[in-house]
């Protein structure tokens, strides 16, 4: 172990590794120093990636012995500035706790250990790791360990009993000293430096190292309102003590600006600090929000590495249209695959929509990751400055408008205007609104057909509730049973819907004589008491013909209570009604529930849709679906279908009734009426 060690000491000085542990820190510091390298170590995650970049590590060691939930905390902050940087991950954990080793993997670890374990197999795996990190990211292991020489690093030397302090090039600049050589100072004067605490804190380290001889270290905040760690070991015979510094928790500025390790852009809070300057400077900015869509399919289906590489190529074309620059508009990764774009003044919200529509178009074209065709999707929300805005709520209103334009079942952005509230903010008026719309009869039915993929007939529609608010305009059902749900008025509303719909379609003229009807019922009708019984007595009293009747359940609403849900469907399937699963593919899509429920159909989700189009692998799921459903007796209908090559896709795996766009978005009686006789059928 010490001719390891030896080996590091004279390739340049020693190799820098950043350790994470919660309970053991100062052990570890101890056993990796022993053999050679220089550690970089810390007891909390904060600000773990940066400090993780920063330190020039080949390998990052995660001591989750007695903290786990810590531990993999850690190991999802790490993961990516890991990979990034082709470095290594271990992971140390204990006995008991062996089964968190599928997390950590799934989690982006590449080494573990479990303990107990000696100090020699401690250093034996974070060989194993550097040799991993060496043999992927090639030259780059040499490069970082050279760059890390302590001599090139913020770092000083002080022998115990001497008045001076001796400071590195680096840690003199960076005091104001200046110069290309090592400086002087007295120890008292460094202290002087310090604030109280981090004086305290200095003196009780340094007496720890010299007492025990041990690794250890303290910080401190310094005047620009950076913290610093001090990193203390004993060097050489003379027992000196060397000190390497650590900025721990940056001063964030846009001088100085944070980046994201995954893709190299500014990250959220450098982005707050930005357009916290603008706003100090009364420049008014305007903010869009941006969501990138599919990355859990593409992760689970292509594996991270692919994933990882989309998510950086999209980051590429955003910043080549955004052309940012410091003064007039910022790019930053905010989380996960959200992106910021904010604009200064002049720019306003017609700039900011125009310029997500092109990221929108932009992001929807393929992306070549290796050997795999990627398609992605997006959403954007954007909002401009309003009196009295600081940073955090410009952002609260940039993320409300992003959550609508995911809500959205009509077009990917969603712009609040000056004086507008997010959906969240007008909860409170929407539902008083929707109470009176309901009183009113102020809710309208719209259908949405559903065709014969074989012969291009409309066979059905499914009812669709809209609603078109005298200020807010047309909101359809997402929103309106969202409002429901907030004021617990969902059962009124699903009642109403559901009433008015068969009504009005137990009314239709001789020419749709023959469609059937889908209706929605909710995770609440599933749950209500004698709901069955009052749903068949609604549509015996319509005279509407219940063999042409279809009722659909969401996943979700299923998985609520599954045995409520069994035993309801089965009593609408003994009064003559169909079952189908609506939006099948965004929930659990779990096989226990569709053996055991009586269904007849299943609805593939738009999204399941959209998919076919892409790589072979989106088209094997598809088809995936489509088996099993057959397979189980049950038709399937595609929802979201947009495009003729989804819909000839859809075809060739076995699909036979398509619903979308492609034919028609929901309509009225009348445009219902020509639709079905333009489709006579072939």
């Amino acid at each position: 172990m010490a001719d390891d060690g030896m080996k590091r000491a004279n390739s340049g000085g020693p190799a820098p590794l950043f350790v994470l542990s919660f309970r053991h820190r100062d052990e570890l510091t101890r056993i990796a120093e022993a053999a050679g390298w220089q550690p970089i170590a810390a007891r909390r995650t904060l600000n773990a990636e940066s400090r993780f970049v920063a330190s020039g590590a080949s390998v990052a060691v995660i001591d989750a012995r007695g903290a786990l939930d810590e531990g993999l905390e850690a190991a999802r902050a790490l993961a990516d500035p890991v990979e990034a940087n082709a470095a290594a991950l271990l992971v140390l954990v204990s006995r008991n706790d062996g089964a968190a080793l599928d997390q950590f993997h799934a989690d982006g670890a590449t080494h573990f250990l479990v303990s107990p374990f000696s100090d020699r197999q401690f250093v034996q795996a974070v060989q194993f790791a550097e040799r991993h990190a060496e043999r992927v990211g090639g030259g780059q292991r040499e490069r970082r360990a050279q760059g890390v020489d302590t001599g090139r690093r913020a770092s000083w030397r002080w022998q115990p009993g001497s008045p001076d302090v001796e400071l590195s090039p680096l840690l003199a600049r960076r005091m104001g000293l200046g110069g290309e050589e090592a400086q002087r100072i007295t120890l008292m004067e460094l202290f002087r430096k310090l604030d109280p605490d981090g004086r305290r804190a200095a003196r009780g380290a340094i007496d720890r190292v010299i007492t025990t001889g041990q690794p250890t270290a303290f910080a401190h905040a310094d005047g620009a309102g950076a913290r610093v760690a001090h990193h203390l070991r004993i060097e050489g015979e003379a027992g000196g003590v060397l000190g390497v510094t650590e900025t721990i928790q940056p001063r964030f500025s846009s001088a100085l600006p944070a980046r994201d390790p995954m893709t190299g852009l500014r990250d959220g809070r450098a982005l707050r600090v930005w357009v916290q300057e603008q706003l100090d400077m009364k420049a008014e900015p305007t903010l869009l929000l941006l969501a990138v869509s599919r990355f859990d399919a593409i992760n689970a289906a292509f594996g991270r590495a692919t994933g990882d590489t989309a998510l950086q190529a999209a980051a590429r074309r955003i910043e080549r249209i955004v052309a940012a620059d410091a003064k007039s508009r910022f790019v930053a990764r905010v989380a996960g695959a959200q992106f910021a774009i904010a604009l200064s003044a002049p720019a306003g919200l017609e700039e900011g929509r125009f310029l997500a529509g092109q990221l929108v178009e932009a992001l929807a074209r393929p992306f070549m990751c290796g050997d795999h065709v990627i398609t992605l999707g997006s959403r954007a929300g954007v909002v401009a400055c309003e009196a009295g805005d600081d940073a955090a709520a410009l952002l609260r209103r940039a993320s409300a408008a992003l959550a609508e334009a995911k809500a959205a079942e009509a077009g990917p952005i969603r712009v609040l205007k000056i004086g507008a509230q997010g959906e969240s903010a007008l909860g409170n008026r929407l539902e008083i609104d929707l109470r009176k719309a309901l009183d009113q009869d102020e809710i309208e039915i719209l259908f949405q057909p559903q065709v014969s993929i074989t012969s291009g007939r409309i066979i059905g529609v499914e009812a669709l509730a809209r609603w078109q608010h005298p200020d807010l305009g047309e909101l359809g059902a997402v929103t309106l049973f969202s409002v429901a749900e907030r004021s617990d008025y969902v059962t009124q509303l699903s009642d109403h819907v559901q009433r008015k719909a068969i009504t009005a379609a137990a009314h239709w003229p001789q020419a749709l004589a023959n469609l059937r009807l889908s209706v929605n019922i909710t995770a609440a009708d599933i749950v209500r008491p004698g709901f069955a019984a009052q749903f068949l007595e609604l549509v015996q009293e319509s005279a509407f013909d219940r063999g042409r009747l279809t009722v659909e359940v969401t996943e979700s609403g299923l998985i609520e209570d599954l045995n409520a849900a069994a035993h309801l469907l089965a009593s609408l399937r003994e009064g003559g009604l169909r079952v189908a699963i609506d939006d099948f593919g965004t929930g659990y899509s779990s096989l226990a529930y569709l053996k055991a429920l009586p269904l007849d159909y299943l609805k593939i989700d738009k999204r399941l849709s959209e998919d076919i189009t892409g790589s072979p692998r989106d088209r094997v799921v598809v088809r995936s679906v489509i088996d099993m459903a057959r397979s189980l007796g049950l038709g399937v209908i595609a929802e979201g279908v947009e495009t003729q090559e989804q819909l000839d896709l859809l075809a060739q795996e076995g699909c036979t009734v398509y619903q979308g766009f492609l034919c028609s978005p929901p309509v009225g009686l009348n445009e219902l009426m020509g639709l079905v006789a333009a489709r006579p059928g072939r």
